[in-house]
């Protein structure tokens, strides 16, 4: 396919080749990894020991065809036209790995020499990719591999744990006629490393010789890497001895590693005796080794050993570095002498030693914990100034809390703008540790004014777990917006909050508290329905507060379905709440609904009693009942009963009444419905009364009794007349001469002979009142 291609040359266009650039004649060079670093290549204090550097081949002549086009640039067109590899590498990533994609990259690049093909591994943007590409090359006949994009491939693969793959390809290099060195070895054996599989890396080493790849102190030095990592410090003594055995002499670099690894395992003699063997053999410690050594001890706390090391390394002209001089302030701060820390900072930066964002982060926490707070703020004053940003942003809420508990809240609001400054976004908890102590100090305007930034830019949404906003900072602040008209603000803050999955009662309970002290129930009970679905528990207080705000809002039927989720929910309202919400509901007509409210006022008291098994008190249940206190209202909505035809409704709210030791005045409930007219209501009623020996006046069957006569139901009057005999009862006797009279006239002669017999014998014999009853 190759020989194809090269004869016959596609004929591209201008426009096409306005649209690729030259290959990149860049020398590519792979990075070195390292342990620790002198202060011209690394920032970090406690970096990983350097390993040597990779031989690398990359081409630097161009793509002939490229190198062939017009190199002028049209005016208005792309200055910077996109590199031939980056077309492909972008077609591989958008497009399914597929015969038609294969087909138009040998297209648009028909032949495929070293330089493009080590170019597009380079800047592949997938792992896969990069091996789709590496084997489709070389099946396809396109390009043969050679050790350079061999050893490209497996480095690839090796950093995205792709390590089958890698291993696989590195033991079919003999059959392409292709050499194994020990460099491809040193990358698959670092990678897995990476990944955790050390005994993987130790087989690969162990192969080695049985392949016949010679080992030097550079495969020595990855593997001693690689156990050291994974806390094998027994292991790496029985390889550092047999790699004395073989005769290879350990590095300086050698030493750095194990005297890192045994410092990682605790292993603090032998890392000394290492230090010592070091020096032994004439190996001269650099500075990575004193850094080691510096870390290592500040491990165990040993800052006098540090002291005596750093006095050392001077006494030997060796330069301390801004590694150095940060592992020393951290050693000092781990054992609270932060003075010393602080002095030392300072000698750095007078030597011509810039600090680092590690210098700060370290010196800054132990300058809060000692109350150092005017050093601290002048370090931060520093930082921002140089436009230095620390990688962990706790520090700044270290800062805050420490300025706050020093009572400088104009200090601890100006880390908040030192952070904008430096670029690093304020998370909720940087503004929730001020409020928070803005509000136990009471200056509740400045912590309304944050909350009001920590709404407006979404902060709590955009927190970290780490940095969230805490409940003893958001409730005080909830609970004093909903107590000053501000409960929308406060609503808004903890629906964000809610997103998080905060789903805190006291929150819950403040805004629905807010919302109808605002006079806005609706908005409460919007609150109290989410709280339903999420099962969580609404206090006594919030219910009563939305009941009664719905009541003032002269809405009883929504106080009505409020009370009963307060019900529902196992909570026994007060007497004054009873009454106002039946008040409310009877002003407005709703009178059988304020029955049913009465209803559940009586039978939680009895229902109270019964349940611990105490004798019912008439007093303490008239007192808890709220039946005592609200006696005309009860009579009204009674009365209402029974006006209205719910006559069996009020006989039942009477006979519970009853049960619980309260009698109505059935006389004022008679005259009333006598008044009115509603003759059935007052049979029915007066019927309760005699069935149960209730006592009524005399005065009141007369009333009846002309009631009835009045309306023409002499039958019902004189079946009423005979029950009152019968139970021993006083009438007016012309009451019972007219209703006699009536029976006459209207035909019912035995009727009225029953009932005269049983007026003039007084209570007319067991005779008579059979046949009263009879007759009845």
């Amino acid at each position: 396919m190759s020989l194809i291609s090269s004869s016959k040359p596609q004929i591209f266009n201008h426009s096409f080749f306005s649209n690729l650039s030259r290959i990149s004649n860049s020398q590519h060079a792979f990075k070195s990894l390292y342990f620790f670093c002198s202060s011209s290549s690394s920032n970090q204090p406690t970096p990983e020991p350097e390993t040597p550097n990779q031989p690398t081949h990359d081409p630097n002549h161009q793509n002939p065809i490229i190198q062939n086009q017009d190199s002028r640039i049209t005016r208005g067109k792309n200055r910077n036209p996109e590199k031939i590899e980056d077309i492909i590498c972008r077609m591989m990533a958008n497009r399914a790995w597929t015969t038609r994609l294969q087909n138009s990259i040998r297209n648009l690049v028909p032949v495929f020499d070293h330089n493009l093909v080590y170019n597009v591994l380079h800047a592949a943007r997938n792992p896969d990719h990069a091996l789709q590409f590496f084997r489709w090359v070389e099946r396809s006949g396109l390009f043969k591999h050679d050790r350079e994009t061999h050893y490209k491939i497996i480095d690839i693969l090796g950093k995205a744990s792709m390590l089958n793959h890698a291993r696989c390809i590195l033991l079919d290099m003999p059959k392409k006629g292709l050499k194994w060195d020990e460099d491809l070895f040193v990358v698959l054996i670092d990678s897995y490393g990476k990944s955790g599989i050390v005994q993987e890396s130790v087989k690969i080493f162990r192969s080695m010789e049985e392949l016949g790849v010679s080992r030097s102190i550079k495969s020595y030095d990855v593997l001693f890497k690689v156990i050291m990592r994974r806390g094998r410090y027994m292991m790496a003594k029985r390889y550092f001895n047999k790699m004395l055995s073989e005769g290879i002499c350990p590095s300086r670099h050698t030493y750095n590693v194990m005297i890192w690894g045994f410092f990682l395992s605790s292993r603090v003699e032998t890392a000394i005796r290492f230090f010592e063997d070091m020096k032994s053999r004439d190996i001269s410690p650099d500075v990575v080794t004193y850094n080691t050594m510096l870390n290592g001890f500040n491990r165990v706390k040993k800052i006098e050993e540090c002291e005596k090391l750093f006095l050392e390394m001077k006494g030997k002209n060796i330069e301390p570095t801004v590694i150095t001089y940060t592992t020393m302030i951290k050693g000092y701060v781990n054992v609270g002498r932060v003075d010393d820390g602080l002095k030392l900072f300072e000698e750095m930066k007078s030597v011509g030693i810039k600090p680092n964002d590690f210098t700060y982060t370290t010196l800054l926490p132990g300058l809060c914990d000692a109350n150092k707070m005017p050093d601290a703020h002048t370090i931060v004053k520093e930082m921002v100034h140089r436009h230095i940003a620390p990688k962990d942003n706790s520090v700044f809420l270290q800062l805050i809390s420490a300025q706050c508990k020093a009572g400088n809240f104009e200090a601890a609001a100006d880390v908040l703008k030192f952070m904008m400054r430096l670029n690093v976004t304020p998370e909720a908890g940087h503004y929730g540790v001020l409020i928070e102590n803005l509000c136990k100090n009471g200056v509740y305007d400045e912590a309304v004014k944050l909350l009001d930034q920590l709404i407006e830019h979404e902060a709590v949404l955009n927190s970290k777990d780490n940095l969230e906003l805490e409940s003893t900072t958001y409730n005080p602040m909830i609970e004093y917006l909903c107590n000053n008209g501000m409960t929308n603000k406060a609503e808004t803050l903890f629906r964000q909050l809610m997103k998080l999955g905060v789903l805190d009662p006291v929150g819950f309970n403040s805004l629905i508290q807010g919302h109808a002290k605002e006079g806005s129930p609706n908005s409460g009970f919007e609150i109290l329905k989410i709280m339903t679905r999420k099962n969580v528990p609404c206090e006594e207080t919030s219910y009563k507060s939305l009941i009664e705000s719905y009541l003032k809002n002269n809405e009883p039927a929504d106080a009505k379905t409020t009370f009963d989720c307060m019900i529902e929910n196992g909570h026994n309202p007060d007497s004054l709440l009873y009454g106002s919400l039946m008040g409310s509901l009877f002003e407005d007509g709703r009178i059988q609904t304020a029955s049913r409210v009465m209803n559940i006022m009586i039978e939680k008291v009895i229902k109270k009693h019964t349940d611990s098994d105490s004798k019912i008190h008439v007093n303490e249940i008239m007192s808890e009942n709220g039946l005592k206190e609200h006696t005309d209202l009860v009579s009204k909505i009674l009365e209402a009963l029974l006006l209205r035809g719910h006559v069996e409704e009020a006989l039942g709210r009477i006979d519970l009444m009853m049960t619980a030791g309260f009698a109505p005045d059935f006389d004022k409930l008679l005259s009333v419905v006598c008044e009115k007219g509603k003759t059935i209501a007052a049979v029915k009623l007066l019927d309760y009364v005699l069935e149960r020996d209730y006592n009524v006046d005399f005065s009141t069957y007369d009333k009846v009794l002309d009631a009835l006569l009045a309306a023409g139901k002499t039958l019902n009057a004189y079946s009423i007349l005979c029950k009152i005999k019968g139970k021993g009862g006083v009438t007016d006797k012309s009451s019972g001469e007219e209703l006699i009279k009536i029976l006459n006239e209207q035909g019912n002669t035995k009727q009225a002979d029953i009932l005269s017999r049983m007026i003039n014998d007084g209570s007319g014999g067991k005779k008579a009142k059979k046949q009263a009853s009879v007759a009845a």
